[in-house]
């Protein structure tokens, strides 16, 4: 999937959004994956909200991943789940889900993409690519060049590589240039206020430089 549409709940919120509206906005514009995050909320809350996500998406066919969580990716019947340098390692989230799952990684830096390298992954991620406001990180940011080098070793591997941070539909051609097979998106999605006609216009600039 070429676009994933981040649903995080506090910014969803804070735009005025439900985390299932917005993920419904998403879907009616045509996004195929939705990754569902909620940093602050209780389990319980995070569940429901990822469960009513994914009877959404899979009406229209479309996949959810659950970042952090695999416990909650598999009580919600979601795809997958994504994980951070933080969470659970890659070989433990796979007991969770099963073989089968989605299990994506993030990466910051040369070390840690050399380290996905050799877990049972299905796709990673390199981030921030740029500046940005919704995730606070302390690393800094990769630009092109660093996509590029995690593509590269991500092809060698069989991996897509996916972009996050700071993309928007200005330079989301640029990323998509530089390797990446897809991007992740959390803020610029909601940017005009009509996240369903965002996403049409992302996916319609995905394509013009190759993707599907």
């Amino acid at each position: 999937m070429h676009l994933h549409a981040i649903v995080d709940v506090s910014v969803a919120e804070s735009a005025g959004w439900t985390p299932v509206d917005l993920a419904a906005a998403y879907l009616s514009g045509g996004a195929g994956l939705i990754q569902v995050r909620a940093k602050a909320a209780a389990a319980s809350a995070f569940l429901d909200v990822a469960a009513a996500i994914h009877d959404l998406a899979r009406s229209v066919g479309a996949f959810v991943i659950v970042n952090d969580r695999a416990d909650l990716a598999k009580l919600s019947r979601s795809e997958g789940v994504h994980l951070g340098q933080e969470d659970l390692a890659p070989s433990a989230a796979r007991v969770v889900v099963g073989p089968d799952a989605i299990v994506g990684r993030s990466t910051h830096t040369h070390e840690q993409v050399k380290q996905a390298m050799t877990e049972p992954i299905s796709y990673f991620a390199i981030g921030p690519v740029f500046a940005t406001s919704t995730k606070v990180t302390e690393y800094p940011t990769v630009g092109l060049e660093g996509v590029r080098h995690a593509a590269a070793a991500g092809r060698a591997r069989g991996l897509h590589l996916v972009a996050i941070g700071g993309i928007t539909l200005q330079n989301v051609a640029s990323v998509m240039e530089a390797g990446a097979a897809g991007v992740a998106v959390i803020a610029d999605l909601l940017e005009g206020g009509d996240p369903e006609a965002r996403t049409r216009a992302y996916l319609s600039r995905i394509a013009e430089v190759g993707g599907v």
